[in-house]
């Protein structure tokens, strides 16, 4: 459980406008205190054997410090405002979905985490400028360093103007998404059909005691938030220690409501209230969902790009197309995927918990159905859909899935014939359909 709470806690971080410019802040000020000690220690020649240190009076070093430190506020506010803006186009265009991953971009915290920081630097140096006729000092080696923070602002300006153009164009937007999508994949499926070890084969689910429904009793969440992540070595252990059996209700990306029932347990006698509160604490709920335990998440976020894509108020098909063909090379991964089974035991080989697990036919259900629903009438959408579904089919080797990818293009295939009229459309159509039936069958 640690390490699933220290991923969160590092996935809401990474997710924060202020963690990264708040730890640049914490190092200009470590940086301005060693500079200022460097400048108060007599090393006159170090001064004169570096020629490019700077050597002028403390108005010169007040003139550069302020103009430097005014200069930076303005143009981190005037940053700040531009991502305000790459936001609200991206929640209108692309949907609310996509936000999160424009928090998470490390480019944007990085630029106005840079701009604070030379902005903090300059003022903890400007501060200690002294220029009466008794005490003269000039922090020489400090200033010099903020004249170097002040060159890497501006390299980091031209950056971050190219950075929030090309961060809002549609194909960047897709291929993040389905670089997060690939990257959940290897995660929650590392193993490859083929690969898996025989004693590792989901069993029976025979094994599952016949008065279960009756004797079990369920144990009630505490409190409402979709399931961000759940420790499944704590729910083990609980199991083992207690000689338990635990079976789930929910799984990652489900909302739970405050006292509905989380998981049955069997024997219900040992329900109490210490055991509702452990069970509990090994789910991390939050308001919105994420990609740490949930596959569909990511796919989700494609299929709203899409849809958003092909809606009348957009009616723009491409965007949809390359959201297909995300989708596509992520469906062709797990296709090659082996699916954790849903009944978990422990060492000794016995029944502890029976999850609610994801499968492929429930994932091709949930990217292929609204696009087919809302894209029927489009013959470009239409024709991309069969030929990703014919890709898939040539990487799936389970009866099941490719009963289900027949399905979807038995679905499409039907669905063409009453929402297209032209005779060459449906031509077309159908010859994506016979070579998804021709990769099925061979």
């Amino acid at each position: 459980m640690k390490n699933i709470k220290l991923s969160k806690l590092w996935d809401s971080l990474h997710s924060s406008y202020w963690f990264v410019p708040t730890m640049m802040a914490g190092f200009a000020i470590a940086l301005a205190f060693t500079m200022l000690t460097l400048d108060q220690e007599e090393i006159p020649g170090l001064i004169k054997k570096l020629g490019w240190i700077y050597t002028g009076g403390p108005d010169g070093a007040r003139t550069v410090l302020s103009s430097v430190a005014s200069s930076m506020i303005t143009v981190a506010g005037t940053a700040f405002s531009i991502v305000l803006v790459a936001l609200s186009l991206a929640s209108s265009q692309f949907g609310p979905r996509i936000l999160r991953n424009f928090m998470q971009d490390t480019g944007n915290q990085i630029v106005l985490g840079t701009f604070i920081a030379t902005f903090i630097y300059c003022l903890l140096v400007l501060r200690t400028i002294r220029g009466g006729e008794q005490t003269i000092f000039v922090p020489q080696i400090s200033v010099t360093v903020g004249i170097v923070l002040t060159m890497t602002s501006i390299g980091v300006l031209i950056y971050f103007i190219h950075h929030a153009s090309t961060s809002i164009q549609s194909a960047h937007i897709i291929g993040d998404v389905g670089r997060d999508l690939n990257n959940a994949i290897e995660r929650l499926f590392p193993e490859k059909i083929g690969r898996s070890f025989p004693e590792l084969t989901p069993r029976f689910a025979g094994e599952i005691p016949v008065g279960f429904d009756k004797e079990a009793a369920p144990i009630l969440a505490t409190h409402s938030g979709y399931i961000q992540a759940m420790d499944d070595e704590k729910l083990m252990n609980i199991a083992k220690s207690k000689d338990l059996l635990l079976r789930l209700n929910y799984r990652p990306g489900k909302y739970v409501v405050k006292g509905c029932e989380l998981m049955m347990v069997l024997p219900g006698q040992q329900i109490n209230e210490k055991l509702t509160k452990q069970i509990n604490n090994a789910f991390i709920l939050g308001r919105e969902r994420t990609d740490q335990q949930d596959v569909e998440f990511c796919i989700n976020q494609l299929v709203e790009v899409a849809l958003r894509a092909i809606s009348p108020g957009i009616n723009d098909p491409f965007t949809a197309i390359r959201c297909i063909d995300q989708l596509s090379a992520a469906f062709c991964r797990l296709a090659e995927r082996d699916f954790p089974s849903p009944y978990r035991y422990d060492d000794a080989g016995n029944l502890r918990i029976i999850a609610e697990s994801v499968t492929f036919t429930t994932l091709t259900d949930n990217a292929f159905n609204p696009i087919r629903q809302y894209g029927r009438s489009d013959v470009g959408v239409t024709i991309r859909l069969l030929e990703a579904i014919a890709l898939i089919a040539s990487r799936t080797r389970n009866k099941k899935d490719r009963k289900a990818l027949l399905r979807h293009a038995q679905m499409i295939e039907r669905g063409s014939h009453k929402e297209i009229s032209e005779e060459c459309d449906r031509q077309d159509i159908e010859e994506r359909y016979l070579a998804v039936v021709k990769a099925l069958e061979s």
